[in-house]
C-alpha cells in the first residue's frame, strides 16, 4: 500500500504544478518570553494569505510554548502534539524553533535531533554553545540549522569597542531582552580586560554600580531596551559617575534617541541602522500585514525567518516524502533514530524572497546570522534631552569584525580617562609639597611623584593624589586596626599608596605590594654633629696657664742670674778683656744680652756665643736642658692633644647608645621604628618565658637540665633595656619636634638622639650642616608601591617598574633627588677627623705671633731712629782737621802715644773732641748701646 501511494505521488508531481499552492505542516516551538517571535509569525501567516502567488499554504499548525524552568512538561507537550499529528497522518514538514536559551532551547534541540525533524532554530548561542547539536554529522547539519538572532550578535560590538580603544576594565549590564549566559566567558575571551557581566536589577541598579565602582571599573556598557539604559544612566548621574574617568555606552536594538534625567552627560550610543534597500518593504509589511512591535530589527528577523522557512519547506517537499519515516516519541529508539535525506540548508539559502531588514548569511551553526549595521554616535544630553550627536564609528554585525572608526579624535577625547586615587605621606625627598593648582588642590613633587609619572606614561592612566588624613604610613594597633595609607587602601578610599612605604609582612596580609622600586632602607640614629672648640691660640692650650707662667718666670730668672754671674765673675769677658782680646767672638753679657741669649736658645737658631766664665756656662747648659725638655714635651703634647680631639666620638652604634646614660634616645610616636623596638622587646620577654618554663620543668632529666643551664639567660635583654630607656625619654610627636630636641643637645655626648627611618635622617643630614647620621642601618626593608588586595594594578605596575629599572630611570631619579637636590648643603665645614691636617682655626695664632713680632720690631726701629736723630740734638760743622792732643797713655812698650791727626773728621759736637779720650769712648759706647 505504501509503495502504491508513493508511485501515485510521483505521477501527480509530473503532471501538476504543486508550487501554486503547497500546504505545509509546521510545528512552532517557543517560550513564554519571546512574544516578538509569536507576533512576527502571525504577520507571516497573514503575508502568505494575502500573497497566494508564493504558493504556500499553512496546513497543520502545531504551536507549543514552554516555560523557562520545566523541561519535562515542555517535552511532554511537544511529544503530545507530534504524536497526534502522526496519528492523524498530518505530521510536521518542518519545525520552527523560536526558543531562546536555557531549558526550552535545550529541550527543543534534544527533541528535534532525536526524531530527525528538519528544524530552523533562532536560539541564542555561538559555535559549540548548543550542546544537543554539538555532535551532528554532515547529514544532520543539513537539516538542523541555527541562525543567531540580532540580540545575540549586538553584544559583540562590546568586544570591538574594547579592542579598538584598548579598554582594560569593563562593566556590562544587560536586561532580559539579551541572553548572556553563553557570553560570560566568550565575549571578551583572550582580551586583557578585567570585566563584570551582570543582569540589571529591575528594582534599581544602584548596588550593582557601586559594586562595580568598588572593583575599579570605569567603562560601562548597558545592553538592552531603551528603558533599561535610561534607568542605569539616571542612577549613575545621581551617583556622580559622569566624570572624566568614566565612559558610558548605551547599546540597544531599539530605534530612537537615547535620553536620561541628566543635566550634562556625554555617552556613546550604539543602535542598528536600517538598510535603506529594504526600508520600503518593511514599511509595506508594517502597514499591510500588521508587522508591528519593537524593536524593528527583531520583529523583522523573526518575520523573515518564518517566511524563508516556509519557502524552504516548500522546496524540500518537492522531493520524496521524507516525513513517512517519522516515528512517534513512544517508538523512538536511540540506536536507530531517523535521519531524513533533505538539504534544508541549501533550500533556505536559495530562497529569493526579499528580506525586510537585512540579508542572511548561513554558515555552520553558531556562525549563521542576519547581516546589519550599527551606528556608534557620541550623544550629549542636557536637561534630559539629547542636544548634540556626532557619528564616531560604524560596525558591521559580525563575530570578528572591528569598528570602522569615523572620528577617532572624538572617541579618544570622550573615552574613560583611567583615574586612580593615590594616597601619600609627605616625606622628603620622596614626596614634598609644591603649592596648589588652579583648582586649589595641593600639588606634590619629589622622587615618588616623578616615579608615578613615569609609570603613567607606560600604563596610560591619570590620578588624583591626596595626603593620608593622619599623616601615617600605616601600622596595626593591638586591636588589629590599621591607620595611615594602609587604612585608606583597606577601606578602598584609595587605589594606590605611594611614598617611602616599607614592605612588611603584616602589611602584605592586607594589601598587595609591587616589586621594590628603591634600595633596602632601615632604621638609624640622628645626632647633633660634634663641634670641636676652635681657637687661634689653641697651641697655647697644650700647656696650662700655670706652666706657661712658670716657664716665663724661669726665663726671666735665668736671664737675670746669668747677668749677675757674668758681672761678678772675674773670668767673664767684661771683667777680663785682656785675656780674651784675641778671641774672635767677644760678647759682653749685660742684661739685654742675657735676655736675648735665653730667648734664642729655645729656637733652632741657638743662643749664639756662650758666656766665658764657667759659672755662666753652667747656667746656660742648665737652661738648654730645661728648654729641650720643655720643647720636646710641648711638641709631643701638641700632637697628642690634636689627635685626641679628632677621636672624640662617644656613640657609633645602637649598642653604644644603649650602654651610656647621658644621651636620651627615642623614635617617633606610633611610627614603624617604635613598633620595631616594642616588638623586639616583646620577643625577648616571650623567649625568656619559654626558656624559663623549660628550665623549671620537673620532668627534665639531669642531662637535659644541664644542656639548658649552659646560659643563665639565653636571651639578651638588650631591646628590653632600650625600650625602657625610650619610654623614659618620651616619644616625639613629629619629625620637627625630634629634630628640635636633637639640635638642643649640648654636645654629641650629652642631649638627645633620634632613632628613625634612614630616609628621613639621610635627608636631614643632606640639608643641614649641624646633624650627622651615626651607625649602620638595621631592620632594613625595601620601598614599594601598595595597591588594594587583589587589584590588577599590581601586575601592571610591576611591568612598568621593571621597564624603568632596565632603562636605568630609577637611578636617574635617585641622582636627581639626592645628589643634585637644590636643598643640599654644599658648603658645610668638614669635621677635624675628615681633614688631612690642623685647621687654620687652631693654628692661626702662630701667624698672629709673627705679625705681632714684626709690628713690635717696626715700633722699635722707629723708636731707635727717633732716639738717635732727635734726642741727641746733633750739629753740623765745617769739615776740618781734628788734632788729637797728645796724652800720656801707657802703651804695651811703656812709651807714649804720638799725637793723631784725623783728616776729614767733622765732629758733630765741638765740645765732644776736647773731652778726654776715655770719656769720649764711654760716650760713644753709651750712644751705641743705650742699654
Amino acid at each position: 500500500m505504501a509503495l502504491e501511494n508513493r508511485l501515485l505521488f510521483l505521477l501527480l508531481a509530473m503532471f501538476f504544478d504543486f508550487s501554486a499552492s503547497q500546504k505545509i505542516n509546521i510545528m512552532i516551538l517557543n517560550e513564554e518570553r519571546n512574544w516578538e517571535a509569536s507576533d512576527s509569525f502571525r504577520a507571516a501567516q497573514e503575508y502568505f494569505k494575502q500573497t497566494p502567488t508564493l504558493g504556500v499554504e499553512i496546513g497543520n499548525l502545531m504551536n507549543v510554548t514552554g516555560n523557562t524552568t520545566d523541561a519535562k512538561t515542555f517535552l511532554e507537550m511537544m511529544c503530545t502534539e507530534y504524536n497526534n499529528s502522526i496519528a492523524e497522518k498530518n505530521p510536521p514538514h518542518i519545525v520552527l524553533d523560536f526558543t531562546m536559551s536555557s531549558v526550552p532551547s535545550e529541550t527543543a534541540k534534544s527533541f528535534t535531533a532525536a526524531l530527525g525533524l528538519p528544524t530552523i532554530s533562532t536560539s541564542f548561542g555561538q559555535e559549540g554553545d548548543l550542546r544537543q547539536w554539538r555532535t551532528l554529522d554532515e547529514r544532520e547539519k543539513k537539516y538542523l540549522i541555527q541562525i543567531m538572532p540580532p540580540a545575540d550578535i549586538i553584544p559583540e560590538v562590546i568586544r570591538s569597542i574594547v579592542v579598538s580603544q584598548n579598554i582594560t576594565n569593563a562593566g556590562i549590564l544587560f536586561d532580559d531582552s539579551i541572553v548572556m549566559d553563553h557570553k560570560y566567558k566568550s565575549l571578551l575571551q583572550n582580551i586583557p580586560t578585567r570585566h563584570m557581566i551582570v543582569k540589571v536589577d529591575q528594582q534599581g541598579p544602584r548596588a550593582q554600580l557601586e559594586r562595580m565602582r568598588s572593583r575599579d571599573i570605569f567603562n560601562y556598557f548597558i545592553v538592552g531596551r531603551m528603558t533599561t539604559i535610561k534607568k542605569v544612566f539616571d542612577v549613575a548621574y545621581k551617583k556622580k559617575y559622569f566624570m572624566r574617568q568614566f565612559a558610558w555606552h548605551g547599546i540597544t536594538s531599539d530605534s530612537g534617541n537615547v535620553y536620561c534625567d541628566c543635566k550634562n552627560a556625554t555617552v556613546f550610543y550604539v543602535k542598528p541602522r536600517p538598510n535603506q534597500e529594504y526600508t520600503d518593504r518593511y514599511d509595506l509589511l508594517k502597514t499591510k500585514f500588521g508587522l508591528s512591535g519593537t524593536p524593528e530589527i527583531t520583529v523583522s528577523f523573526y518575520f523573515d525567518i518564518a517566511v524563508r522557512t516556509l519557502m524552504a519547506a516548500k522546496t524540500i517537499m518537492k522531493g520524496k516524502p521524507y516525513w513517512e519515516n517519522y516515528v512517534t516519541c513512544n517508538d523512538y529508539d536511540e540506536k536507530s533514530r531517523p535521519v531524513p535525506d533533505v538539504n534544508l540548508m541549501k533550500a533556505f539559502t536559495e530562497v529569493t524572497e526579499k528580506p525586510s531588514y537585512g540579508p542572511f548569511v548561513l554558515k555552520s551553526n553558531g556562525q549563521s546570522m542576519m547581516k546589519f549595521n550599527m551606528d556608534m554616535t557620541l550623544v550629549t544630553i542636557n536637561n534630559k534631552i539629547p542636544v548634540k550627536s556626532v557619528e564616531v564609528a560604524t560596525w558591521e554585525a559580525d563575530l570578528v569584525k572591528g569598528l570602522d572608526i569615523k572620528n577617532g579624535d572624538k572617541m579618544v577625547e570622550n573615552s574613560a580617562v583611567t583615574v586612580y586615587r593615590i594616597v601619600t605621606v609627605v616625606q622628603k625627598p620622596f614626596v614634598m609639597y609644591d603649592g596648589v593648582d588652579d583648582k586649589n588642590r595641593t600639588k606634590f613633587k619629589g622622587y615618588c611623584i616623578d616615579l608615578i609619572d613615569e609609570i603613567r606614561n607606560i600604563t596610560k592612566f591619570d590620578y588624583d593624589i591626596f595626603e593620608a588624613p593622619d599623616g601615617k604610613f600605616g601600622n596595626m594597633d593591638e586591636n588589629g586596626e590599621w591607620n595611615g595609607m594602609i587604612k585608606e587602601l583597606i577601606l578602598k578610599n584609595a587605589d594606590i599608596a605611594l611614598g617611602s612605604l616599607s614592605v612588611m609582612a603584616e602589611r602584605e596580609n592586607v594589601v598587595d605590594f609591587t616589586v621594590p622600586y628603591y634600595d633596602l632602607v632601615g632604621i638609624t640614629i640622628l645626632m647633633k654633629k660634634p663641634k670641636a672648640a676652635t681657637s687661634l691660640f689653641k697651641f697655647l692650650t697644650v700647656l696650662e696657664n700655670d706652666v706657661w707662667l712658670c716657664i716665663l718666670a724661669a726665663y726671666f730668672f735665668t736671664s737675670f742670674l746669668m747677668w749677675v754671674f757674668d758681672r761678678w765673675s772675674p773670668y767673664s769677658y767684661q771683667n777680663n778683656r785682656e785675656k780674651y782680646k784675641d778671641d774672635e767672638e767677644k760678647r759682653e753679657f749685660n742684661l739685654k744680652e742675657c735676655l736675648w741669649f735665653c730667648m734664642t736658645s729655645l729656637t733652632p737658631q741657638g743662643g749664639g756665643e756662650a758666656p766665658k766664665n764657667l759659672s755662666g756656662r753652667l747656667v746656660a747648659a742648665t737652661w738648654w736642658l730645661f728648654g729641650f725638655i720643655i720643647i720636646a714635651s710641648y711638641t709631643a703634647n701638641l700632637a697628642a692633644f690634636l689627635t685626641v680631639s679628632r677621636l672624640d666620638t662617644p656613640v657609633e652604634s645602637l649598642d653604644d647608645l644603649a650602654k651610656q646614660y647621658k644621651i636620651q634616645y627615642a623614635p617617633l610616636a606610633n611610627s614603624s621604628a617604635q613598633t620595631y623596638f616594642q616588638r623586639m622587646a616583646d620577643i625577648e620577654s616571650r623567649f625568656y618565658e619559654i626558656w624559663k618554663d623549660m628550665s623549671l620543668n620537673d620532668s627534665l632529666t639531669d642531662v637535659e637540665r644541664a644542656k639548658l643551664a649552659v646560659w643563665d639567660y639565653p636571651v639578651s635583654d638588650k631591646y628590653t633595656k632600650i625600650w625602657q630607656a625610650m619610654k623614659e625619654a618620651k616619644f616625639p610627636d613629629s619629625l620637627e619636634a625630634a629634630v628640635a630636641r636633637v639640635m638642643e643637645s649640648k654636645s654629641s655626648s650629652e642631649g638627645f638622639a633620634f632613632i628613625g627611618d634612614a630616609t628621613d635622617i639621610r635627608y636631614l643630614v643632606l640639608t643641614s650642616c649641624d646633624l650627622q647620621m651615626v651607625g649602620e642601618e638595621f631592620s632594613r626593608k625595601p620601598y614599594a608601591i601598595a595597591t588594594q588586595q587583589g587589584s590588577p594594578l599590581k601586575d601592571q605596575f610591576n611591568n612598568a617598574i621593571l621597564q624603568l629599572l632596565n632603562k636605568r630611570k630609577l637611578e636617574k631619579l635617585k641622582e636627581q633627588w639626592w645628589n643634585q637636590n637644590p636643598e643640599k648643603k654644599r658648603n658645610c665645614e668638614k669635621q677635624d677627623d675628615q681633614t688631612d691636617g690642623i685647621s687654620i682655626q687652631n693654628i692661626g695664632g702662630v701667624f698672629i705671633v709673627i705679625f705681632v713680632g714684626i709690628g713690635l720690631a717696626c715700633i722699635t726701629l722707629a723708636f731707635e731712629y727717633w732716639w738717635y736723630r732727635f734726642k741727641r740734638n746733633p750739629q753740623v760743622v765745617d769739615t776740618g782737621n781734628v788734632v788729637v792732643q797728645p796724652r800720656t797713655i801707657p802703651t804695651a812698650g811703656g812709651g807714649k802715644m804720638d799725637p793723631l791727626t784725623m783728616p776729614g773728621f767733622r765732629p758733630r759736637n765741638t765740645g765732644f773732641s776736647e773731652r778726654p779720650f776715655t770719656q769720649r769712648n764711654a760716650a760713644l759706647a753709651a750712644v751705641n748701646n743705650p742699654w
